[in-house]
């Protein structure tokens, strides 16, 4: 069977069922079990008027982002914030964080998130903007010295839980999202300064929209290095949940629901520009 019947006869849930079957084996039964279940969510109070609701596997791949010397930071794809708040809770005083969401819907439910959860002093340092974040790089090369990129994915979870998303569902989608995934990762990289720390994730299931990228990133720039992602920020402060544990990927880390308690699906890696 060719390449183009083969990937035209996995469409919808059958499709859907057979293609992460096939990456998973028998676990993949207990992962769709366990999408079934309430996620794991952490109640992150920033200090504003409300607090926010996010996944603690969020939680825990935007606390890797080192931000010690960081003062100019970027959450190139923020909405709907929860990444931003915990960023713009850890920054240094001298620090700003420039909040980036492509979509202007998306993007006035950002600028809420920062505007109810965030102090007043701190919002003074939070800037919220609608741009493509794949060509920002063009004005912006090497400005920042932390980025984190949570790029839009396949959410599997959303789709198996979703029957018109799933029913729609095909590896064409795939390769749509590992294509914009690589246009944002090269154009953050741009933007990153030498020395500086980016944190890649998605929440998606596929090594082509996680671990593919990244290597896509090694063979094309070798002043890139991969780190352990070790918890670089305060947490606790913040936040009375548990943050999940990980398993290791080819390049990242990778937080399951199955074993995870809820939390997740949410693959991370973070990367370092070496001087």
């Amino acid at each position: 069977m060719k390449q183009k019947d083969r990937e035209k006869k996995l469409t919808g849930a059958q499709g859907f069922d057979s293609y992460y079957s096939a990456l998973f084996g028998e676990r993949w039964q207990s992962i769709k079990e366990a999408f079934l279940l309430e996620s794991d969510y952490a109640e992150w109070n920033a200090g504003g008027e409300k607090t926010y609701f996010l996944d603690s596997a969020s939680v825990r791949a935007a606390v890797s982002l080192p931000l010690k010397n960081a003062v100019d930071i970027l959450d190139l794809c923020a909405a709907p914030g929860g990444k931003t708040l915990v960023l713009a809770g850890n920054m240094s005083e001298n620090a700003h964080l420039l909040s980036n969401e492509r979509s202007s819907d998306r993007k006035n439910r950002l600028l809420n998130t920062v505007r109810d959860c965030l102090p007043q002093n701190i919002q003074e340092r939070v800037q919220v903007i609608c741009k493509d974040g794949a060509v920002m790089c063009r004005t912006n090369e090497e400005s920042f010295d932390a980025i984190l990129l949570d790029a839009p994915c396949s959410s599997e979870r959303h789709v198996f839980n979703d029957n018109k998303y799933l029913s729609d569902w095909s590896p064409s989608r795939i390769k749509t999202l590992s294509m914009a995934q690589w246009a944002l990762l090269s154009s953050a990289w741009r933007m990153l300064r030498s020395g500086g720390f980016l944190l890649y994730s998605t929440c998606a299931l596929s090594p082509e929209e996680n671990d593919k990228i990244i290597e896509k990133l090694l063979k094309k720039f070798d002043n890139a290095k991969i780190l352990e992602p070790e918890i670089s920020l305060n947490y606790s402060d913040f936040t009375k949940a548990k943050l999940p544990e990980y398993e290791k990927t080819q390049f990242g880390s990778q937080i399951l629901p199955d074993k995870a308690k809820g939390a997740g699906p949410l693959y991370f890696c973070l990367i370092q520009k070496i001087l």
